[in-house]
């Protein structure tokens, strides 16, 4: 089996490498930085003896976007398809870099998009294979701070669901996933300048959990993944809560936040 992760170099991205050469996925490895990626990979097949490639390429750069793409078709196609790579951009929206907000859209829907379109093609004709796409639990949940974030996370959230209901109408065997993680241990908060000691720590997941559960619901065939109790409890109760009592806490949050 061939499992096709992105932002493969750290974090989640690199969880999964780990949590799937163990179960023994050859592996293709994508993200900016090669010289990571290939040190992941030949760890990887060292300790597993799985085969593992890194693939360097900048999602948000169409010609470099269209290379992993003809790199899922090559051979039949892939088994798994595991869209992790996204970043975040902090701050009101209009006093915010243009050019970081336009490449967040780019990497968060139309890579996702893309890469989904040429991973499916593959598995719906062989009628086996996932698809792993990483939203957040901002996706249920708007911020005043990080609205493109957000409303990509939902974005990736409803592209996965009525993928889903495509699939199931055809009584497809292939599996869609959206993965909604919170506050996670990875470089992810580093990047996008997230000071994390105004998130309490009972509020942070470890990459390996996330990953695990993850791959537990994905052999269940569970549509959403929200890993932890804290977060399960919020999905189901902040969205559900009338705007005239959510949005008041919601710019409370966002102001402590900064």
């Amino acid at each position: 089996m061939i499992a096709l992760i992105t932002g493969a170099s750290s974090g989640i991205g690199a969880e999964f490498a780990r949590q799937l050469a163990a179960r023994r996925y050859d592996l293709i490895l994508v993200a900016r930085r090669k010289e990571r990626l290939e040190t992941l990979a030949a760890e990887l097949a060292a300790a597993h003896g799985v085969r593992a490639e890194a693939l360097a390429a900048d999602l948000t750069k169409d010609a470099e976007l269209k290379a992993v793409e003809e790199r899922i078709a090559r051979d039949g196609g892939i088994d798994l398809l595991v869209n992790n790579a996204g970043f975040g951009v902090h701050g009101r929206f209009w006093q915010t870099d243009l050019e970081a907000q336009d490449r967040l859209h780019r990497l968060h829907v139309m890579a996702t998009m893309r890469l989904t379109y040429a991973a499916l093609a593959g598995m719906t004709a062989r009628n086996s294979g996932a698809v792993i796409s990483v939203s957040s639990v901002a996706g249920f949940v708007p911020a005043a701070t990080s609205s493109s974030y957000g409303s990509t996370k939902a974005w990736i959230k409803a592209f996965t669901e009525g993928l889903y209901l495509e699939l199931k109408s055809r009584r497809s065997a292939v599996k869609m996933q959206a993965l909604c993680p919170g506050f996670t241990y990875s470089e992810f908060h580093d990047t996008a300048g997230t000071d994390r000691s105004v998130i309490p720590k009972v509020m942070w997941l470890r990459a390996e959990d996330v990953v695990a559960a993850s791959l537990r619901g994905l052999d269940r065939g569970k549509l959403f993944v929200v890993p932890g109790w804290k977060y399960k409890l919020i999905v189901a109760l902040v969205p559900a809560l009338p705007r005239i009592v959510r949005n008041p806490g919601i710019l409370w949050y966002s102001k402590r936040r900064g």
